[in-house]
């Protein structure tokens, strides 16, 4: 049975971006290094969305002490997956090749990434 598509919220996606980049973090850790300033309105927001991610399945919370800690429950290259699957189920009728080729042709791909690609495309075969 396939996994349902995740919604990500740009909110919740820098929560799991500072939790790729350091593997555990309490909800204080995450709230310092998004809010610097740390309003009790940021705090309750990021717990917010820790609950959330939680729910969903993106996050892990350790209760055995306190503060919890979380950590990711899902992998940067699968949500990057499902984001790119997502985007090609609207934009392409599912089909990847346009969205792929788009993304190619207009990045500025420097020597080293190009010949990545072909790599890659080679190991494909």
């Amino acid at each position: 049975m396939p996994r349902s598509p995740l919604s990500l919220p740009d909110a919740e996606l820098a929560i799991l971006r500072r939790l790729w980049e350091h593997g555990v973090a309490s909800a204080r850790q995450l709230t310092d290094w998004l809010y610097p300033e740390g309003t009790p309105a940021q705090v309750a927001t990021v717990q917010k969305l820790l609950t959330r991610l939680e729910e969903k399945g993106c996050v892990r919370r350790n209760r055995d002490n306190w503060p919890h800690l979380f950590e990711p429950a899902v992998g940067r290259e699968d949500v990057i997956l499902d984001q790119l699957q997502q985007t090609a189920e609207r934009l392409c009728d599912g089909a990847l090749q346009p969205l792929l080729t788009h993304l190619v042709r207009s990045g500025d791909l420097s020597r080293e990434e190009r010949q990545s690609l072909r790599a890659l495309l080679d190991d494909l075969e």
